[in-house]
């Protein structure tokens, strides 16, 4: 399949759109500014409340008669522009595909020779976020603000957390065979003058984030507050560049060293140390905080061998082989223990995206200019990128559409196929967006005798307004349809000649009801989740109370990881943690035949707090043979 890389078949009509849109782009600014300014924020409505001299409100009484002046004079200009631009959506296409071409070694042509289908299984992580970045004068009824700006922070932060180094942690100890995934950032740290990075013997502390104090002299409570600054991510893609730490045990009293340093000093800090001599907590590149202090690790990381012999804190060599064997062991184990889809899954609550995050599916990038600086800072990651999915004006659905559909996909795998539905049946102020599904074929790997190993994932936005049952409903039987058709259109194998083995079938989104509530029962009990199961049935509430987005308890990644680690189900509705309706789905069913895909971990990440009303949600599956696991 041809994947387009432009709005448009040719560069006329291209031209043609550019043109229409610059005349309408001035009245389209100036309104969305006016509107705006009269819809302010509790973060704005705070700062007035300390501002004695009034200067905000001095300024909207100044600015308003301008702003007023030039809409007026904009608007023949953005009428004559409408002329043009409505007729040409019928041309358009309905996504931009956009591929930076990765020449470092986790390039998508190099991720497929990592699994060929045999031996050891792989693992796949998925996530899935609601980024609210519509226009800023209706970003502001969900009490968010200046979406530009947080477009290119929501970027540095899922790049920074998912670049982040893997640490694996080995457990040298007699009796003790486990493999720990508690918070590992105090872990290693340079101690002595050598500032030679050391493993901390003795317990773990819990450390969720990393303090920052970036150029300019911003103080860390600044940084905690706001998030990471930008700069180059951490490339963590080779298994040379992760942190190994060995946690000893009580024989010979004595730390042992940590394994393989990283080249350029990764290991210090738990990556990309600082100065010589100073704590986990003092300054990091810029770029690098904000995804070096996981309070979980990657459990694929943690059971990974390393090629060629291995010797032991206590000499012996091969200890740690025996170890990672006993501790797979374990840990498949567990993962039948919880194959009963009645069981629920245990959830962690992280305050970073996990690191190797694989693909990447968010709802509500409705702004242009938002998605293409989104687009941007996800380049640092991610090789393969869909956005400004969707359709405008009357093409494709029964109403006139302002928005697109607002979801944006990114994969550090090819992406071989591409489709898009609109929903038709929407009302009220969902009508103006082309709330729809995307549906995607990626190519993951290639088995010796040339066969494509394949997985399918869907992202979609359902309808919003909570009364509505019966729409979310009619939509949830599209999507089921459209996915068999998807499924069917693109598959270029049969049972005789198997072309394609599937590794994995994924559906994630916005679905907008929630998985307790009584008056989400009609949803709650579609088909949809007979053939896909969701994993996580309780778990914190993933959509936000906008009214406390900037209350002192869950501002930060770290102070909503604390409120939502605490949270019981979504029984008990605290300030900061409302409903769940953010899900991620997987099939068990319709793989090969030999393989099974069972969930490896489970997690709602805080990572955005401040940037969104949503808690994103991510899943890594773990794909492996049966004669494996046998």
């Amino acid at each position: 399949m041809v994947l387009y890389t432009t709005p448009f078949p040719n560069s006329c009509l291209s031209a043609l759109h550019c043109v229409s849109w610059a005349l309408i782009f001035p009245c389209y600014w100036l309104v969305d500014r006016l509107a705006a300014s009269f819809i302010p924020t509790t973060y704005e409505k705070r700062q007035r409340a300390d501002d004695p001299c009034c200067l905000q409100l001095l300024c909207t009484a100044l600015f308003t008669p301008i702003y007023l002046a030039l809409l007026v004079a904009s608007l023949p200009f953005a009428f004559l522009g409408f002329l043009f631009w409505s007729p040409l959506q019928s041309a358009r296409r309905p996504y931009i595909y956009s591929r930076l071409e990765d020449k470092g070694l986790a390039g998508g042509a190099a991720l497929l020779s990592e699994w060929k289908g045999t031996g050891p299984g792989k693992s796949f992580c998925f996530a899935t976020a609601n980024v609210c970045l519509l226009p800023d004068s209706l970003a502001r009824v969900n009490n968010l603000f200046n979406t530009q700006a947080r477009a290119k922070e929501i970027g540095q932060r899922i790049r920074n957390g998912a670049a982040r180094p893997q640490i694996k942690i080995y457990i040298d100890s007699p009796t003790n065979t486990s493999i720990s995934a508690a918070s590992f950032s105090s872990l290693v740290s340079p101690q002595g003058g050598d500032g030679v990075a050391r493993a901390v013997p003795g317990s773990i502390k819990r450390t969720a984030s990393v303090e920052y104090k970036g150029d300019g002299g911003r103080h860390p409570g600044d940084e905690a507050a706001n998030g990471p600054a930008s700069g180059d991510p951490v490339d963590s893609s080779s298994p040379e560049d992760a942190c190994i730490v060995r946690i000893g045990g009580e024989e010979g009293g004595r730390p042992p060293e940590a394994d393989d340093p990283v080249p350029g000093g990764q290991a210090r800090n738990g990556a990309g140390g600082g100065p010589r001599g100073q704590t986990p907590n003092h300054n990091q590149q810029d770029g690098d905080s904000g995804s070096l202090g996981s309070p979980s690790a990657s459990r694929e990381s943690l059971v990974k061998g390393r090629a060629g012999p291995d010797t032991s804190a206590s000499g012996e060599p091969g200890a740690n082989s025996k170890l990672l064997y006993k501790a797979s062991v374990v840990k498949k184990a567990a993962a039948r223990r919880r194959r009963h889809p009645d069981e629920a899954f245990d959830h962690e609550v992280s305050a970073f995206f996990p690191a190797n995050l694989d693909f990447l599916c968010l709802q509500e990038v409705f702004d242009k200019r938002a998605a293409t600086k989104l687009k941007e800072q996800l380049h640092g990651y991610f090789e393969y990128i869909l956005y400004d999915v969707g359709v405008y004006g009357c093409q494709g659905c029964c109403s006139f559409k302002c928005l697109n559909s607002g979801l944006l996909f990114a994969s550090r795998y090819p992406i071989m196929d591409v489709a898009y539905h609109c929903y038709p049946n929407k009302c009220n102020d969902d009508a103006l967006a082309s709330k729809g599904a995307l549906f995607l074929k990626v190519q993951v790997g290639s088995t010796p005798q040339d066969q494509r190993i394949v997985g399918y994932i869907a992202c979609t936005h359902l309808h919003a307004p909570q009364e509505d049952s019966a729409i979310r409903c009619g939509q949830l039987d599209l999507l089921q349809d459209w996915l068999a058709d998807f499924r069917k259109s693109t598959s270029s194998s049969s049972a005789a000649n198997p072309e394609e083995l599937v590794a994995f079938d994924v559906v994630c989104g916005d679905f907008n009801f929630d998985n307790c509530s009584s008056d989400d029962k009609l949803e709650q009990q579609h088909s949809l989740f007979t053939h896909y199961r969701d994993p996580c049935r309780l778990g914190p509430g993933t959509l936000l109370d906008t009214n406390g987005l900037y209350d002192e308890d869950v501002c930060t990644p770290d102070n909503l990881q604390n409120k939502s680690s605490g949270q019981k189900g979504r029984k008990e509705l605290l300030k900061g943690n409302g409903r769940r309706i953010d899900y991620m789905l997987h099939a068990e069913e319709g793989l090969c035949p030999d393989w099974k895909a069972e969930v490896e971990e489970f997690s709602f990440i805080t990572q955005l707090s401040g940037l969104t009303d949503h808690l994103p949600v991510a899943m890594r599956l773990m794909v492996s043979s049966g004669e494996e696991e046998a």
